[in-house]
């Protein structure tokens, strides 16, 4: 047959939020501003594009172009959500960096992204003053939820955004965008080296967003839809808030915007705005339970969704006793990042203990090929035991990683992305991560799963929160170690005697788990480290442990 050509239609970010806008423009996004006290405010779709229109002229005065980087520091706001649409559209690239950083490390990257214009939030206005006049590119800076702001800060000149967005109402002429042009970057929280920068275009952010509201809305144990509210806990300048800002706009669901992750403000919005969805690393799901005025709000039917770090199965437990419905997700920096959720076909769940199916890592959402494979590519039995290597392919992974080829080339090879993470997978289709690469424990020539080692641990009803690391050995070369922060009331009495004792008798002597898995070394300790994205930091925790040696 002959091939009848018709003008393209590119998946580009506008088309997104005129979905939101035809679906239902009036849909509520409530947001929190701390600006003159600390209040809780409403506006929805409608109002926002008239906004979206302001900003997108006002940075057009400002001298962006297409392909210019236009950066964030800023919290979970609305603000925030307004640049998610509008740096995009205009052919610009929306740049989130990770507030956590050091300042020596923001300037790095606002350096090597060569950003040109930064919206910051005013409780970044001393860190963007320290690290201005060093970005050679910067030529102005966004103050948001802010009353007062200098004309200049570290030279640069400055502007309050609300003033810009009166000053400038009115259409923007939106330009026609291709669908492989670059709509936003971000880069990885540098566990080695520098951080290193990734980006994504127009189609691989909408079909991302697709993926992942097609899987999540027809998801029997997530059922996420216009009749929804999300709170966008996991932080904004985290790889685009795992994509479920776009999500909400494409379904229609209500969104609520927290600005600074407090834990109690995070209690009051889910009780105060109904929230049936929200996501995050273990950390967050583990403060909001502990809080010390938890349990005062009822938690009942909330959908949390656990992803950055595996679940300990004791939290998961605590969180299901609140009437919690825990799913654990898994995704990189690298990948935009879903790649799979543990929401299993219906066939399992009606067979199957589920509590076990939604802490494994998951079954891949549409359009993504995953493998589990030994050090020479070849995929390795789907047991639920042998393990190997996660390698990837699916039309929203980052293509290369920005201004560094070496990287690239290590990280994509034979058509794949190498993920670092070392999984068992299972005949049913999911896959379950033992551990990254460099957090294994190697111990006489076999792998011992430190993610596993701490998901029992974390069980031992006197244990709050538990790392497990290796330290060095002189027989086997490395052994397990567990730093254990105990419940108030067990603190003194976790030895390693104790922990060896429950785990001979709740795993080993069950089967499911091997003897010379236990660890060698208890340490009971006040707190754990955390990465700028909440996870426990174990390479913190690998150096200040590294001269310990035992036989």
């Amino acid at each position: 047959m002959k091939t009848i050509w018709r003008p393209g239609y590119d998946l580009t970010v506008d088309k997104i939020i005129k979905t939101a806008l035809s679906r239902d423009p009036d849909r509520e996004i409530v947001y929190r501003v701390t600006t003159g006290g600390d209040k809780i405010e409403r506006y929805n779709f409608r109002i926002m594009f008239n906004r979206i229109n302001a900003l997108a002229r006002a940075l057009e005065a400002l001298d962006v172009k297409p392909g210019d980087r236009v950066a964030t520091l800023d919290w979970n706001t609305h603000w925030h959500y307004e640049a998610y649409f509008t740096i995009p559209m205009m052919g610009a690239v929306l740049h989130t960096i990770n507030v956590r950083l050091s300042s020596y490390e923001i300037e790095y990257i606002m350096n090597h992204a060569e950003d040109k214009v930064v919206i910051v939030h005013r409780d970044f206005m001393k860190l963007i003053e320290t690290v201005a006049s060093e970005v050679k590119s910067l030529k102005a800076i966004i103050v948001v939820d802010s009353d007062y702001v200098p004309e200049k800060i570290g030279g640069i000149p400055t502007y309050h955004y609300e003033d810009l967005i009166r000053s400038y109402k009115g259409n923007y002429e939106w330009p026609r965008l291709n669908e492989n042009d670059v709509a936003a970057m971000c880069y990885t929280s540098g566990t080695t080296g520098m951080p290193k920068g990734t980006y994504f275009t127009h189609r691989m952010i909408v079909l991302h967003a697709l993926s992942v509201a097609l899987f999540a809305s027809a998801s029997p144990l997530i059922r996420l839809g216009e009749d929804s509210t999300m709170l966008h806990v996991v932080p904004m300048f985290h790889v685009f808030s795992w994509g479920l800002p776009y999500v909400s706009a494409l379904i229609t669901a209500k969104q609520v915007y927290p600005n600074k992750l407090i834990p109690k403000v995070l209690l009051e919005l889910i009780t105060s705005e109904r929230v049936t969805h929200t996501a995050g690393v273990p950390t967050v799901l583990y403060m909001l339970l502990t809080d010390p005025e938890s349990l005062k709000y009822d938690l009942r039917g909330l959908v949390y969704i656990n992803g950055g770090a595996a679940l300990p199965k004791g939290l998961a437990d605590l969180a299901r006793k609140r009437g919690i419905k825990v799913v654990v997700g898994y995704g990189l920096t690298e990948t935009s990042p879903v790649l799979t959720i543990a929401s299993p076909p219906v066939k399992l769940l009606e067979k199957a203990d589920t509590e076990d199916l939604v802490l494994r890592t998951g079954w891949t959402i549409p359009l993504v090929e995953l493998q589990v494979v030994d050090p020479e590519g070849r995929p390795v039995p789907k047991d639920g035991k042998t393990m190997g290597e996660i390698i990837v392919r699916a039309p929203w992974i980052t293509p290369e990683y920005y201004k560094d080829p070496e990287k690239t080339m290590n990280a994509w090879r034979d058509d794949w992305f190498h993920t670092g993470d070392i999984a068992v997978w299972f005949e049913d289709g999911s896959v379950l991560i033992q551990d990254r690469d460099k957090d294994v424990i190697k111990s006489g020539g076999e792998w011992i799963s430190s993610v596993r080692l701490e998901d029992a641990i974390s069980t031992h009803p006197g244990v709050s929160q538990v790392a497990v690391i290796a330290v060095k050995s002189r027989k086997w070369g490395e052994r397990p170690a567990a730093l254990i922060v105990p419940k108030p009331e067990w603190k003194g009495k976790i030895s390693l005697e104790e922990i060896r004792r429950y785990l001979e008798e709740k795993f080993v002597s069950k089967g499911l788990m091997p003897r010379w898995w236990l660890p060698d070394l208890v340490i009971e300790v006040e707190s754990l480290p955390l990465t700028s994205v909440g996870k426990i930091a174990k390479r913190v925790l690998r150096e200040q442990y590294k001269n310990i040696e035992i036989d």
